[in-house]
């Protein structure tokens, strides 16, 4: 689906940062298995080990948001994609990443602002006793950061990619 040049490199930066991230899932996999082997067989635990899960489960979503749009696996309404032409396709996406995916990471990455840059101002630790120390809790929170602007830019590849198929066909 690429044109080359900028998009494609885009799409291989995405395609990177979604192949690492999910081998966050075997790692939540793996700790969720010691974590039950540690409370039921030697009946003990930590909540590092518990939070680490959370935060995980939320980097696999919001890091992996740029490959599933890459991957073309997102959400969308096909009562205008479905069964059209491939310039109408490249249109809907056009218009879709204009009024939707920029202005929705724009959003996002100016009302996280604070709440990151405070996070890491204060040094900020888990609540919770043995809980995750710093910088775990700021730098996890910067991801907030991190998924518009690796949506924004794939969204731009997206562009890139409708208007090489609008101008060329």
């Amino acid at each position: 689906m690429s044109d080359g040049g900028t998009s494609g490199i885009i799409d291989a930066f995405s395609i990177n940062v979604g192949r690492a991230t999910a081998w966050l899932t075997l790692l939540m996999v793996i700790i969720t298995f010691a974590i039950v082997v540690m409370r039921y067989v030697f009946g003990t635990g930590f909540i590092w080990m518990q939070q680490s899960l959370s935060w995980m489960h939320a980097a696999v979503f919001m890091l992996g948001a740029a490959y599933t749009l890459q991957a073309d696996e997102h959400v969308r309404v096909d009562i205008f994609y479905r069964g059209t032409s491939e310039n109408r396709r490249a249109w809907v996406n056009l218009f879709g990443v204009l009024l939707f995916v920029f202005p929705l990471c724009i959003t996002l990455f100016y009302q996280s602002y604070a709440y990151v840059s405070i996070s890491w101002s204060i040094g900020e630790i888990s609540r919770d006793a043995g809980g995750l120390p710093y910088p775990a809790i700021p730098l996890l929170k910067s991801f907030l950061f991190l998924m518009p602007l690796t949506v924004s830019l794939q969204g731009l590849s997206l562009l890139l990619q409708s208007l090489h198929t609008i101008r060329t066909n």
